[in-house]
């Protein structure tokens, strides 16, 4: 489980595509791998991923063809700065919110706004999705917890707003995603077990 809360940015050291469309990544964070050990999560943009290996400055780890599918980790190439999270200690306080690092669907970045102490970020919100965000409700954004500043409707396109402090742009990757960038979205999980809760039906 994680807390969306960024501890290091990474970087995309390299990439080997398999014949079954999965791949293998090597990921620079020295922060991320001074407690960790193979076999252990880190978080890549929001993706729940194993260590495979590790040398203290780099890791592996194994991608497989649906999360390729699902997330926007295919599209990243060779140099890429990627957000990195360890998973939170059971006796850790509790920043953000519940991440399971399970992304649920990718969102394109329509516009950013741009004023002296924040940005406002307007992006794209797959219809499948809607349901499950509220205005200030939680979400994460390439493994970021941000909260929903509005939300929308255009053109039957559905959408969110977040704001983004100082910090958050000069710490993780939202500070220089461009309009046109995919990112990786994954909803409140409290939301979607009440969906379930409230539809079971026992035969």
């Amino acid at each position: 489980m994680f807390t969306g809360i960024v501890a290091e940015l990474g970087t995309l050291r390299a990439v080997v595509e398999l014949a079954d469309e999965s791949a293998t990544l090597t990921i620079g964070g020295p922060m991320v791998l001074a407690d960790a050990k193979v076999g252990d999560s880190i978080a890549v943009n929001g993706v729940c991923l194993t260590v495979v290996s590790s040398n203290g400055e780099t890791f592996t780890t194994d991608v497989m063809r649906e999360t390729l599918r699902r997330s926007s980790l295919g599209s990243l190439g060779v140099g890429a700065v990627v957000n990195l999270e360890r998973p939170m200690a059971a006796d850790g306080r509790f920043d953000g919110h519940l991440v399971q690092g399970h992304v649920d669907g990718i969102g394109t970045l329509a516009s950013r706004e741009h004023s002296e102490n924040w940005d406002v970020l307007r992006l794209s919100l797959p219809t499948d999705l809607a349901k499950y965000v509220v205005e200030k409700g939680s979400i994460t954004v390439d493994g970021v917890s941000l909260t929903v500043s509005a939300l929308g409707c255009t053109n039957q396109q559905h959408w969110f707003e977040v704001s983004l402090i100082p910090t958050t742009l000069s710490h993780t990757t939202l500070g220089f995603v461009a309009p046109g960038d995919s990112v990786n979205l994954e909803v409140d999980v409290v939301a979607k077990y009440v969906e379930r809760l409230s539809s079971w039906r026992t035969s």
